[in-house]
């Protein structure tokens, strides 16, 4: 019971955080709504970016930052140097770097590193949301993208719980302060954005919560969830689910999916409880 109150407080924190959420500090949010985006980089490596809205043309230009900076409390996370309405031509090499999640075109510059535009809802309402913004983002990365990584098992021996780990080339990803309904106030902070399928909020993909990856315990970067009834609203858990993240500094944003567990299983959920309490985190503990 005391770990249903714990999950159940932090969740009515959590309500309004995916309307209150800090502008995003991942891969640039470098529209919202738009239509037939495009992308294409120039010689000297820089991004340019065009898209329609109401029918009028946008362009834009992104430069001056590649990957993320592991987390520090003395500097800041890479950012891209953008300059709106300036336009420039550019081509599109073939991309042949990792699968990416809510992709929309990917190039490899003259450099061998990639740039991706990615585009989803990011904030939906919490508690059964199934609308909002679909964003555009823009990343700029070498090598390996962040990895998300999450299990399952129960709280309660009936609701689906879930926790996991954020990491970008085997670190934690992580903030250090935030506000109290969870969005980040500094460059370094996530989000993970879980929706539920087929769930009690109706058919289809619909928002379930966001929460911040914690700093706390032995392997930073960590997470849990309780899928509990919240404040009126009934529990998301459904027959799948998803999460997704903006990756570090300007990294691409990255996905996790799968069906949910099925029914409480004895010997799973004392594997997971290992796991899980190996983390050392006092926040996440079924």
């Amino acid at each position: 019971m005391q770990l249903r109150r714990s999950l159940s407080f932090l969740a009515l924190l959590l309500v309004t955080a995916a309307f209150l959420a800090a502008p995003a500090f991942g891969s640039a949010i470098v529209g919202r709504n738009v239509a037939r985006p495009t992308l294409a980089i120039d010689r000297h490596g820089r991004a340019h970016v065009t898209y329609s809205i109401g029918g009028r043309r946008k362009v834009l230009v992104a430069s001056g930052a590649i990957n993320a900076r592991a987390p520090s409390r003395s500097r800041p996370q890479v950012q891209f140097a953008i300059r709106y309405g300036v336009g420039g031509t550019g081509v599109c090499r073939p991309y042949d770097g990792p699968p990416l999640a809510w992709l929309l075109k990917a190039c490899e510059a003259p450099d061998g590193s990639y740039w991706a535009l990615q585009s989803w809802q990011r904030l939906k309402p919490n508690y059964g949301g199934a609308q909002g913004a679909t964003e555009l983002h823009l990343s700029h990365w070498r090598g390996a993208p962040a990895q998300l990584v999450i299990y399952q098992n129960w709280a309660e021996r009936r609701y689906r719980h879930i926790f996991g780990r954020l990491t970008y080339r085997g670190r934690g990803v992580y903030g250090f302060t935030a506000t109290r309904v969870g969005a980040p106030l500094d460059t370094y902070g996530r989000n993970i954005y879980v929706d539920t399928f087929d769930s009690r909020y109706g058919k289809g993909w619909h928002r379930e919560n966001s929460f911040l990856t914690h700093h706390r315990g032995r392997t930073l970067g960590d997470f849990c969830y309780g899928f509990f009834p919240h404040s009126g609203h009934p529990s998301g858990q459904g027959t799948r689910y998803r999460a997704t993240v903006e990756g570090p500094g300007v990294t691409p944003d990255v996905m996790w999916a799968a069906d949910d567990a099925g029914p409480f299983d004895a010997s799973v959920q004392s594997q997971m409880q290992a796991l899980e309490r190996s983390w050392g985190d006092p926040k996440c503990r079924t």
